[in-house]
């Protein structure tokens, strides 16, 4: 099984159970993250060129954290929301 940091999602809020894949063998499967809803700290007017990561290492303390403002902004990847400009910052955990 793949090992995620310490600080992922995935460790955080799925789990591992077992599995029979189309061959017959056993194997193990993650669940899908179950995220809780997170409460918001505000709003940020982006400047051009701020990426994602850099946002949430400045206010959530982690870079890797920038999938909870993709998150928070109803955009399944960080890629989605390139061309927004403002974008719901949830609070630091």
């Amino acid at each position: 099984m793949s090992r995620f940091d310490r600080n992922s999602r995935y460790v955080r809020y799925a789990r591992v159970y077992r599995a029979t894949d189309r061959q017959g063998r056993e194997v193990q499967a993650l669940s899908p993250a179950e995220i809780p809803p997170g409460r918001e700290l505000g709003e940020h007017l982006r400047r051009d060129d701020q990426r994602l990561d850099h946002l949430a290492a400045h206010y959530l303390g982690d870079p890797t954290a920038f999938w909870r403002i993709a998150r928070l902004n109803d955009a399944m990847g960080a890629e989605l929301l390139d061309e927004r400009r403002r974008l719901r910052i949830p609070r630091k955990e």
